[in-house]
């Protein structure tokens, strides 16, 4: 008995110090809150590409080019901000493509300045109309770098960068370090830079191929949390069967607070509109929203609209409640098991994403260039829409318990919020149905000539 509990005790020990330490690991800052996943798109991210094209006397040139490599997420106006430490005390001499924010202190140099002397410089993308000779190849967007499924032509953005004080060879060159990415505000976590094996270039001719002298990656993946702390989205949802509108839920981006926060939201109906709308907040593209009960700037309508016998349709609005906000290039990404039997789509462009192999519940869905890819700020013109067809598959298909609306909706990559699924509009009961109030009528007929026969006989 005495070894039964000396044995019972040392398991117990051996229990509390792995609860110890799995307490300590849970705590530990190696787990970081800010590290993203996006379970739709598992392997997205930005990769900032450092490849050394030449040495200098005093350091090297270099072209520096940021890839979206995420399906559906793209950087929007005003674009993208770069930013990193020097190692040691290196200077741009001069750039292409792009330009840096501040010179800093250059009063060490006498004869030629530097375009940047500061430890931290931060760099941004040079706009359109740039003269030729400034420019390099797949520079000068303003910094909108669009996503890779939707526009994969223009999923990069580049400048060229020379740098001084810097070493000269392959094992004299020390990595920046602290990189930030800024697209247009926060939201990206970047890693350290790790040296890769070297790019490739092909020529023009297509008969040469060269490379870097060294490059170098750098990898930044997205956390909605961090890039804001409220959403930016929400979903109503409506149906044929029922009359309940399913509205955004109540204060889902924020609440009406006219009161302690004048000017929070705009009543479209304000002879004051114009004036708010290209106030100061204007140039920091500060959210101007439409006052509404769920204060977001987008909202995104789910309306199953027809049953019919093989098939069953659907109609998506977007609608834009940001009276400083155009969104060009918008995307949706809609989660829902029937678009594996997607059979027709209206008025936008649609792409099946598989995020995991076997599974095809997930699209992406954009406007047409030129038609409706430009979704207006609020206002009559502030709203794009499509029809969705879809074939049923009778081993799944259902109207009961909320079965078809989506599962998850993201607008521009940002998750948005969904009405809560108790209520969602229910399908009637068979015993609720105007069908039996039109049979009985029927039936009472029926059984009055039965008996005006039986009388007449």
């Amino acid at each position: 008995m005495r070894s039964l509990s000396s044995s019972a005790f040392g398991s117990m020990a051996k229990l509390s110090s792995f609860a110890v330490l799995l307490v300590l690991l849970l705590s530990c800052s190696c787990f970081s809150s800010t590290e993203a996943y996006d379970a739709l798109d598992p392997t997205g991210n930005i990769t900032i590409k450092w490849d050394v094209m030449s040495w200098t006397p005093d350091g090297y040139v270099a072209v520096v080019t940021i890839y979206n490599f995420q399906q559906y997420r793209h950087i929007q106006a005003p674009g993208w901000t770069l930013g990193w430490t020097w190692a040691k005390k290196e200077v741009i001499w001069s750039m292409m493509g792009g330009q840096t924010t501040e010179q800093g202190d250059c009063s060490r140099f006498k004869a030629n300045i530097p375009h940047c002397c500061k430890k931290d410089p931060t760099v941004v993308d040079l706009l359109p109309g740039t003269p030729y000779n400034q420019q390099i190849a797949n520079c000068c967007k303003g910094g909108v770098i669009n996503s890779w499924v939707q526009d994969p032509s223009n999923a990069a953005s580049a400048f060229q960068v020379s740098v001084g004080n810097a070493g000269t060879t392959n094992k004299t060159v020390r990595l920046p370090k602290n990189f930030t990415l800024k697209a247009p505000g926060p939201g990206y976590t970047c890693g350290p830079a790790k040296i890769v094996r070297p790019s490739k270039f092909v020529t023009a001719d297509k008969r040469r191929v060269t490379q870097a002298l060294m490059t170098w990656n750098v990898t930044c993946t997205y956390s909605q949390f961090l890039a804001q702390k409220t959403p930016t989205c929400c979903v109503s949802l409506s149906s044929f069967y029922n009359e309940t509108i399913v509205n955004c839920p109540t204060c889902t981006c924020g609440c009406q607070n006219n009161v302690t926060e004048p000017g929070s939201c705009v009543n479209p109906e304000s002879p004051y509109l114009a004036s708010a709308v290209s106030g100061p907040g204007k140039l920091s593209n500060t959210p101007l929203v439409q006052c509404t009960s769920h204060m977001c700037p987008i909202r995104v309508h789910w309306h199953v609209k027809l049953n019919y016998k093989e098939y069953w349709r659907v109609k998506v609005t977007i609608t834009n409640f940001n009276y400083r906000m155009n969104y060009t290039q918008w995307n949706l990404v809609v989660q829902h098991p029937n678009f594996d039997n997607l059979t027709k789509i209206f008025s936008f462009y649609y792409k099946s994403l598989t995020p995991y192999a076997g599974l095809n519940d997930t699209a992406m869905l954009w406007g047409i260039k030129f038609y409706n890819d430009f979704l207006m700020q609020a206002g009559p013109l502030g709203n794009v829409q499509s029809e969705l067809l879809f074939r049923k598959d009778k081993s799944t298909f259902t109207f009961e318990k909320g079965w078809a609306f989506p599962r998850r909706i993201y607008f521009n990559g940002d998750n948005c919020v969904m009405p809560p699924p108790d209520g969602y509009p229910w399908l009637p009961n068979a015993g609720s149905r105007p069908i039996v109030s039109l049979l009985y009528p029927a039936f009472t007929i029926l059984s009055l000539l039965v008996f005006l026969l039986a009388f007449a006989q």
